[in-house]
């Protein structure tokens, strides 16, 4: 009787594939429209990238300078001795100083210095701020950020330059008390709203800057306008005279329609013990106000196009 042996296999169950079930969800991605909010947490999470920026901009405006960081000095001192020469001088402002500065002896120099310290860091955020965005469009399209850093950081760049020409302010404010026969007294215990005084300047310049730069990125025509704006706004601000040495009353009711009147006063009356025009400071506030948040959700709305225009 013989055996065969045999060879059993295991069975493999068969694999039936079934049709995938077809997929009934759609998506599709469209830019968002109308005013986007302003997301401060995400601000506030790239805070740190701010302040390298602003150092950058700090280095590359006097880099490769034979004088450096004494253009921070230099600049405002000629534009005192311009309106020294000019307003003082020639149009005789420097006899229209409000009695309360002659009565302590302050001279021109210092007055219009007081105006000129908020306006060249407001000059230089809308100018230099509002061609920010064009002069750096490379960063744009490279690596996401928050956009809204870019002017910012032109104003925080400025605000050293203005810490600069405020320490030679107190310089010439010691050398005229120090002068011989001289009465001037130094600042009273009002200097403590200088803070304030700089942060509004600040945050002024910062909302015209982020308009401009938004505008400026899709009307290339802006970069031609700003500078012209910059130099009409200046003299129809108080920056070099006296406002009570204009005799028109109706140019008195417009004035303070400009946010820098306000401003420009507010730091005379805390650098020099002027007279506190509480309503234009009210109103420079305001204006401020509005021109701040305008600006961001400007901003805010055209930043969608800006890596595919810059």
């Amino acid at each position: 009787m013989s055996i065969t042996a045999t060879t059993m296999e295991p069975v493999r169950p068969s694999i039936v594939s079934e049709p995938a079930p077809e997929s009934t969800a759609e998506f599709e991605i469209r830019p968002s429209r109308g005013w986007i909010a302003i997301d401060f947490k995400e601000l506030l999470h790239y805070r740190e990238l701010l302040y390298f920026l602003t150092w950058r901009d700090v280095k590359v405006r006097y880099k490769q300078t034979t004088l450096g960081f004494a253009w921070a000095i230099i600049q405002p001192l000629m534009s005192v001795l311009i309106f020294t020469v000019i307003f003082g001088s020639l149009a005789g402002f420097d006899s229209k100083v409000p009695d309360e500065l002659k009565a302590r002896h302050i001279p021109y120099t210092l007055f219009s210095y007081a105006g000129v310290l908020p306006w060249m860091l407001f000059a230089v955020g809308v100018g230099s701020g509002g061609n920010s965005l064009v002069s750096q469009q490379n960063l744009l399209t490279k690596v996401y950020f928050p956009r809204l850093f870019v002017p910012a950081s032109i104003i925080g760049a400025a605000l050293v330059d203005t810490l600069i020409s405020l320490g030679v302010f107190f310089t010439l404010m010691i050398g005229y008390r120090l002068a011989p026969h001289s009465q001037l007294v130094l600042p009273s215990w009002q200097l403590i709203f200088l803070p304030f005084l700089l942060l509004l300047t600040s945050l002024a310049g910062m909302g015209m800057a982020f308009t401009f730069s938004s505008l400026t990125v899709s009307y290339r025509d802006f970069r031609f306008l700003i500078p012209f704006m910059v130099s009409t706004w200046q003299y129809v601000s108080p920056v070099g005279y006296p406002i009570h040495s204009i005799n028109y009353p109706w140019i008195n009711w417009l004035l303070p329609l400009n946010p820098m009147y306000g401003i420009i006063n507010g730091f005379r009356s805390a650098l020099l013990g002027q007279h506190w025009d509480i309503g234009a400071l009210l109103m420079s506030i305001v204006e401020v106000a509005a021109v701040l948040t305008f600006g961001m959700y400007y901003f805010k709305r055209t930043e969608r196009r800006f890596a595919d225009i810059a």
